[in-house]
């Protein structure tokens, strides 16, 4: 008898669960004819500003344009320099060179989170900001890297695209920074039914720079203030968010549930997996361990059907776009390493224990083997 696969994602099942929640809210918008910005969109951002404790939340189409258009709204331009690390998905180093400016790599802790302690020696004359990435939900030292950024004049942005509901030292990520940049991808953990970000921040005039720039730069039906892009989210997509919002509690519960369980199971002195400090409340975007023998294991779980991920498996510093920036192999040792020993393991709100429990006996018995 054939056993049934654990997929690496389930968004059928997400559908099945709020479907009969979700349908009206659906038809709600289309018999509104409102598709683009309006009440809802209002609503949305109104509610992540009192959810994230921020000021603002400007909703756009994409966690990518949320990076993009928070660079220009910090003024970031041609021949400045911005800080990044070398693991995160490539959007946090392609907006960068769109923005005009030059990437400058740092490498990271074995958390996969930028190291500040390496932060200060790659800052010069023109270094304008830092963008820390809380990779796989659990924020960076922001306490430490805002302490810098201060030091130096330094704007921050943080790329809080896998750390919705996240916080560090009981603060909620995309509320340290100069700027919050969030996605709210289909993968996420709050997630649209197509591509949709926001923005957060507590400064007023980067708000105003924001919502000028997501639509063609105009501030009134007529009068165009500054050249700007179509970044604005969609009405239906807004709703969509705004029901998703009020569920992420239960969400981040039930993910935070199962990688209590993976790890009481997992057998740790096999692998690694960063516990979570004091500090951090970790939201689980993705549950990551690392190993010698990665793509072994991960072929051993695939004959028992069993889905896995890698986030990611080349760092952006060795993509073939990033050549001309002259960066080499072992140039970040950390996170290249990490790059050949970590698998994601399905972490998704639609598991059962049952599924992780066979997740976890599955790698036990790979690596006991």
């Amino acid at each position: 008898m054939s056993i049934d696969a654990i997929p690496y994602v389930n968004l059928a099942a997400q559908w099945h669960e709020e479907r009969s929640e979700l349908l009206p809210v659906i038809e709600k918008i289309l018999e509104s004819g409102q598709y683009v910005g309006g009440e809802e969109v209002d609503l949305f951002e109104k509610e992540v500003s009192a959810k994230f404790k921020v000021k603002h939340a400007i909703a756009v189409n994409s966690g990518t344009d949320a990076l993009f258009l928070g660079l220009m709204a910090l003024g970031i331009k041609s021949g400045d320099e911005v800080i990044t690390p070398p693991n995160s998905f490539v959007a946090s180093t392609a907006v960068v060179v769109n923005a005009g400016a030059i990437p400058v790599f740092v490498d990271v802790k074995e958390d996969q989170n930028i190291d500040p302690k390496l932060i200060e020696k790659s800052i010069t004359a023109n270094t304008k900001a830092i963008i820390a990435v809380h990779l796989t939900g659990r924020m960076c030292d922001m306490e430490a890297i805002c302490h810098i950024a201060s030091q130096h004049n330094l704007a921050v942005v943080e790329d809080a695209a896998q750390s919705a509901g996240s916080k560090f030292m009981n603060r909620h990520s995309g509320s340290w920074g100069d700027i919050g940049c969030f996605s709210a991808h289909p993968l996420k953990n709050l997630a649209a039914c197509g591509d949709a970000g926001f923005v957060t921040t507590n400064n007023d005039e980067i708000a105003k720079k924001i919502q000028l720039l997501r639509n063609h730069g105009l501030a009134t039906r007529d009068r165009m203030d500054q050249y700007g892009y179509v970044s604005r989210m969609d009405a239906l997509q807004a709703a969509i968010l705004r029901y998703r919002l009020r569920r992420l509690p239960s969400i981040i519960e039930r993910r935070r549930t199962h990688a209590s369980l993976y790890r009481s199971l997992l057998n740790m002195d096999k692998l690694f997996q960063p516990e979570d400090l004091i500090t951090e409340f970790n939201t689980f975007h993705t549950f990551v361990i690392q190993l010698d023998k990665r793509e072994e294991l991960r072929q051993f779980l695939i004959e028992r059907r069993i889905e896995t991920a890698v986030h990611y498996p080349l760092p952006i510093h060795l993509q073939p776009a990033c050549r001309p920036l002259g960066y080499e192999s072992n140039s970040f040792p950390v996170a290249e390493l990490q790059a050949k020993k970590i698998l994601t393991l399905p972490v998704h709100q639609n598991l059962t224990a049952e599924q992780i429990t066979r997740v976890a006996d599955s790698v036990n018995e790979f690596v006991c083997g």
